[in-house]
């Protein structure tokens, strides 16, 4: 089975790529891989199923190539992200295709399956699920979860509201395996900050969503390169789970995200619908509070590079 060593060994940098609904494909992935991060993507925007195989295909096939021209800097392994959830029809199917392709880390969201963990710890792959609270930590771990992604206030997407340092700090006094954080972590001083936390890793997200190979338009880029904290809105309008969404995008669909109703969670909707007629993802564009740090559009070579440079440099500035 992957191990945390393993996993770090073949790290430029302890980051992740976190898995970008919409956004996330092979390109994106497979930089970040060769960048020296783990990249991600969510099954489900492989569209149809048959499209999943295919980019497992080209996602492996390209790796091993890269690797076997660089022996000396192999990239980084890759993760997909299976929504648990049980609106997900097609979660035995995705899998499947993950077992088939011995993916070496899947990232869990929305439930815990003891189903889904055994089938991956099946071919040695490792499971992180992400939780924003520690009912939820307990309930992966006492599944089977190898880890956890704890996703504090701040986080792009459906994130917690509890301050990273408690989140860390709590799940610690229980549970020594894998952790990563999740929550507005856009430079390389908060990746180092989240290891004197504790975490293993930093989970970052809406920075590389103004990159070159995400797959995101040219606005939603741009917005992010715009954008600060303040362009965050926190609401469970649009899917029926609270999430952070950048404001321009709230306001071009005629709402206004400083009165945004409440929404029933039994209305919860995870793909492109919603509860109003602007869709999730698609027209009001999730974001977390950490894009401050990005100024640039630029390749993701570059913006791991910055990260490296500034994760060098607080570790050189505190001895």
């Amino acid at each position: 089975m992957t191990t945390l060593a393993e996993l770090k060994s073949r790290m430029r940098l302890p980051v992740i790529g976190a898995p970008l609904f919409l956004i996330s494909g092979p390109e994106l992935v497979i930089a970040q891989c060769k960048a020296g991060i783990v990249g991600s993507f969510p099954s489900l925007n492989a569209r149809p199923i048959e499209m999943l195989d295919q980019w497992l295909t080209q996602i492996k096939t390209e790796l091993e190539d890269y690797d076997a021209a660089h022996p000396d800097a192999p990239s980084a392994p890759y993760a997909v992200n299976l929504i648990v959830h049980k609106s997900n029809t097609r979660l035995a199917e995705d899998v499947a295709l993950c077992v088939k392709h011995k993916v070496p880390l899947i990232i869990c969201s929305l439930g815990a399956r003891v189903e889904v963990y055994e089938a991956i710890h099946s071919y040695g792959g490792m499971v992180l699920h992400d939780v924003i609270n520690q009912t939820f930590a307990h309930k992966a771990i006492d599944k089977g979860a190898d880890g956890l992604i704890t996703v504090a206030t701040g986080a792009g997407g459906h994130a917690g509201v509890q301050s990273p340092f408690a989140l860390v700090a709590e799940t610690r006094t229980w549970f020594d395996g894998p952790i990563a954080l999740s929550g507005s972590i856009g430079t390389g001083g908060a990746v180092l900050a989240a290891q004197a936390m504790g975490a293993d890793f930093g989970y970052i997200g809406s920075p590389f969503i103004a990159t070159e190979e995400a797959r995101a338009m040219d606005g939603y880029k741009q917005a992010i390169v715009d954008g600060a904290a303040d362009d965050i809105v926190y609401t469970n309008l649009f899917t029926g789970v609270h999430g952070n969404y950048l404001k321009p995008s709230v306001v071009a669909a005629g709402l206004d995200p400083n009165n945004l109703p409440e929404s029933d969670p039994s209305a919860m909707n995870f793909g492109s619908g919603g509860n109003t007629d602007a869709k999730a993802w698609k027209d009001i564009w999730g974001c977390g509070q950490g894009i401050g740090a990005v100024t640039s559009l630029g390749p993701v070579q570059k913006m791991v590079d910055r990260l490296a440079a500034e994760y060098a440099a607080a570790k050189a500035s505190i001895g």
